[in-house]
């Protein structure tokens, strides 16, 4: 749980907190390129760039000329060994993107070194044909217009006018899974029950629960099959928190979309930085985390979240990168 949102827990290097970039943006800006297309004949796609680097590191990208395809372009400069992706996949990825008009780039992930949550069904089309059919572990380059990538009004906060052309470099380093996936745990005694609906996590049961503890406790029910999570790595999740013995949860995502945020480096809450540090992917554990773990003494008043309420999560580790 971010510690500076009171209702989601998003880092500030979703691509959503910078504009949209992912999704279709219904705002405007004034052309970049010509507004009668009349360059349209001497502006190339993917054959005028020229992309180097290894796969995981900010990608040296050189022009010559302008990129305006009439259709969306692919290229798999990578090839990488991991699981195939599909159409429906979600996946963490780095992400370069250039402006095929002035040649410049205009955004990365590369700098905050932290990769990008790719929603199935929640991409534009360009990012779908950058993950569909290929593997974990590749470098795609994709061109297309701003209007395929962004909409009518291309992606003014990124400096995309809707004429322009648009360059992208993906590092597929991750797939995210929509559900944890391993051995099965009986829960330590201390830990609250789960309340499904639907087969939908909604909340927890206290009624046999411990009262809360002034340690950070953890109990793994899911014990995932993938990659030990690292300090500093990016992670994708699916999670629901509660105060204890509240009647409903003050934050989940399993209602709406898995989020992402980099993990044991102070960008959540500390009890999540030292618990989630070391699970394996595909995991579903319950977190009981006292006050000097959470929110400490202040609490999270928008949240309804007093100083000395002890925080339970139930966590599914999706992804890691």
């Amino acid at each position: 749980m971010s510690r500076s949102a009171a209702t989601r827990a998003l880092p500030r290097t979703r691509l959503a907190a910078v504009g949209g970039v992912l999704l279709l943006s219904a705002l405007s800006l004034t052309a970049c390129g010509d507004d009668d297309g009349s360059g349209a004949d001497a502006a190339g796609g993917l054959d005028t760039i020229k992309v180097s680097g290894d796969v995981g590191k900010a990608p040296k990208v050189t022009f010559d000329g302008e990129v305006s395809p009439d259709e969306i372009e692919t290229d798999v400069l990578t090839e990488g060994e991991g699981e195939e992706l599909s159409a429906e996949s979600s996946a963490l990825a780095h992400i370069w993107i250039g402006n095929g008009f002035s040649e410049e780039e205009v955004y990365n992930t590369y700098d905050s070194e932290a990769p990008q949550l790719l929603l199935s069904g929640a991409v534009s089309e360009p990012f779908k044909k950058a993950i569909d059919g290929h593997t974990v572990g590749s470098r795609v380059a994709v061109a297309s217009s701003a209007e395929d990538a962004f909409g009518e009004g291309g992606n003014p906060q990124i400096g995309i006018g809707n004429k322009d052309g648009v360059v992208f470099v993906i590092d597929l380093l991750s797939a995210v899974a929509t559900e944890p996936t391993g051995e099965e745990r009986p829960a330590a005694k201390w830990a609250p029950t789960l309340i499904e609906s639907d087969g939908t996590i909604t909340g927890f049961d206290f009624v046999d629960a411990n009262k809360p503890s002034k340690n950070l406790l953890d109990t793994t029910l899911i014990k995932g099959e993938g990659a030990v999570v690292e300090k500093g790595q990016t992670i994708a999740v699916d999670y629901l928190g509660q105060v204890y013995d509240a009647k409903k949860p003050f934050d989940e995502s399993y209602a709406k979309d898995p989020t992402s945020f980099p993990i044991g480096i102070g960008q959540v809450v500390a009890g999540w930085d030292k618990a989630l540090v070391g699970k394996t992917v595909g995991s579903r554990v319950i977190l009981s985390i006292p006050p000097a773990d959470g929110y400490g003494e202040a609490g999270n008043k928008d949240a309804g979240i007093k100083g000395t309420d002890t925080l339970f999560f139930v966590i599914d580790i999706l992804g890691a990168a």
